[in-house]
């Protein structure tokens, strides 16, 4: 027996270290094996960052060229040729200007942690903004990439405001407006419906919650009820509406309105902040209701005109792009027909019939087309909004409720009506205490001969077109004889012929 314990003690003692041995190996393996599948994870998260980051930073590209060459080129071809260079430059001032107000206080006052009317003061001067991602805005992409797309929403919106007073403001008065207006009017409004703890902030727990995908009130409704605003503050232009004032140039006018319709793909699927499925929705809803508000519009203007117009044509794509902006990410593509199609009447009775009603001078029609559009489209994406496309209401069990009116939602039209409110109160207001305070400080029309001049001439010391007549070819000396014969006297030394008056001229 004694031997017998003997052998298996010998037995334990020579196998048990390879059985520690076989374990630790084992354990060493399965260790080495969650390292290659958390690199993996890894590997698919960063490359979904990465793909995430270059849609974004392509969308903000997009939405730049909204502004310039878009709005420039579609504003400055509808107003008269002695104004295109000031209309503009205005545009392009304000990619300048707006983005250095942005850097400094901007981004912090729209997006920074604050209360629910206006963001705080912890982004000043980008503080903190930088290569990590924001969870609570976009959990994929850093936050610099975030700061900079929502950069050109701030760049084009005070720019939509100018198609208002084209032709009649100073440029000085142009820029001080525009700095205050972007911080008194669009950062508050932009924090209300996108930043943490907004008034109106849907995905964020706001206590109206609007939805409003991509700034159907931030940036239509504000700029076109600002827009409206102006017009009226600043007076009509002078021969306005007993002068005609047609648009100069429409072929500018008709490739800015193209690439607007171009740039809006950043602008609406952009706003999904990834290359989901989200972004194609918002996609596809973008190019069909613009073509909806196009065949909407100018079916309304053929009936009553008897034909369509060019101007018809691209102003009711604007329309329809305009009115689609906030239901975006939210409705079928059926609902995008509708929208738009909706959007491109009511605005070209907005713009044909109520504006000669009342007899304002909105220049370039900023408030009856973003103004209105934005309006109703709000109002509509309160009606046609769909959780299957974004579930973005749920309750606390994560239980996917209604989005829309049609689906059982009818509470939200009332949100939407409420946001809409919001934006048009707080345009109203703000833009007339700017107005008065910039009227008073540098003054906000030029003088009367200015504007029989043009404003290309008088504010900026260009003309948008030099028209250069080439020099007379010399008549040959052996036609003088003949020439003169006929009347004409021939003036060698400035190489022209200029006929003598005859008896009864």
């Amino acid at each position: 027996m004694t031997k017998f314990l003997r052998c298996w003690l010998a037995i334990f003692v020579l196998w048990a270290p390879l059985g520690l041995f076989a374990q630790a190996s084992a354990a060493k393996s399965g260790d080495a094996q969650s390292d290659r599948i958390a690199k993996l994870e890894q590997q698919i998260a960063d490359s979904k960052g990465s793909a995430d980051n270059a849609w974004m930073l392509m969308s903000s590209a997009l939405v730049l060229l909204m502004t310039g060459p878009g709005l420039a080129l579609f504003y400055g071809g509808l107003v008269r040729k002695k104004n295109v260079l000031a209309t503009m430059m205005q545009s392009f001032a304000l990619m300048a200007v707006v983005t250095v107000v942005w850097a400094i206080f901007g981004y912090s006052l729209s997006f920074g942690e604050g209360n629910s009317f206006i963001g705080g003061l912890h982004n000043l001067f980008l503080h903190g903004v930088g290569a990590q991602p924001d969870p609570d805005y976009a959990g994929t992409i850093p936050a610099q990439t975030f700061m900079v797309y929502q950069l050109m929403f701030a760049i084009i919106t005070p720019a939509l405001i100018t198609g208002a007073f084209a032709e009649r403001m100073k440029f000085s008065a142009m820029v001080v407006f525009m700095v205050l207006w972007s911080a008194i009017v669009y950062s508050p409004m932009a924090h209300m419906v996108w930043g943490k703890g907004g008034l109106l902030n849907a995905a964020l727990g706001g206590h109206f919650p609007m939805l409003d995908f991509a700034g159907g009130t931030v940036v239509h409704v504000t700029s076109g009820v600002s827009a409206l605003v102006c017009a009226l503050y600043l007076g009509r232009r002078l021969g306005y509406p007993r002068q005609p004032m047609p648009p100069h140039s429409m072929v500018l006018s008709f490739i800015g309105a193209c690439l607007l319709w171009v740039g809006w793909f950043g602008f609406n699927a952009g706003s999904a902040l990834s290359a989901g499925s989200l972004a194609t929705s918002a996609f596809v809803a973008t190019h069909f209701a613009a073509a909806a508000a196009v065949i909407g519009w100018c079916a309304a203007e053929w009936l009553r005109n008897g034909k369509p117009s060019a101007l018809g044509a691209i102003s009711g794509a604007v329309a329809g792009l305009v009115a689609i902006t906030p239901a975006a990410g939210f409705v079928t593509p059926m609902s995008a027909l509708a929208i738009g199609a909706f959007a491109g009447v009511f605005c070209y009775l907005m713009v044909a019939h109520v504006k000669a009603r009342f007899g304002y001078d909105d220049s370039l029609d900023a408030f009856g087309v973003h103004g209105a559009g934005g309006t109703i489209g709000a109002l509509l994406t309160g009606v046609f909004a769909s959780s299957a496309i974004n579930p973005i209401f749920k309750d606390s069990s994560g239980r996917v409720l209604p989005s829309g009116a049609l689906e059982g939602n009818a509470h939200q039209v009332v949100n939407q009506a409420i946001g809409v409110a919001i934006a048009a109160a707080l345009a109203v207001v703000g833009t007339l205490v700017i107005l008065k305070v910039v009227d008073v400080v540098v003054g906000l029309r030029v003088p009367e001969d200015h504007e029989i001049q043009g404003l290309d001439v008088t504010q900026h010391g260009d003309e948008g077109y030099s028209w250069e007549h080439p020099a007379p070819v010399p008549a040959p000396a052996a036609a003088f004889s003949q020439i003169a014969a006929h009347g004409l006297e021939v003036h060698p030394e400035i190489s022209r012929v200029e006929r003598q008056p005859a008896m009864g001229d």
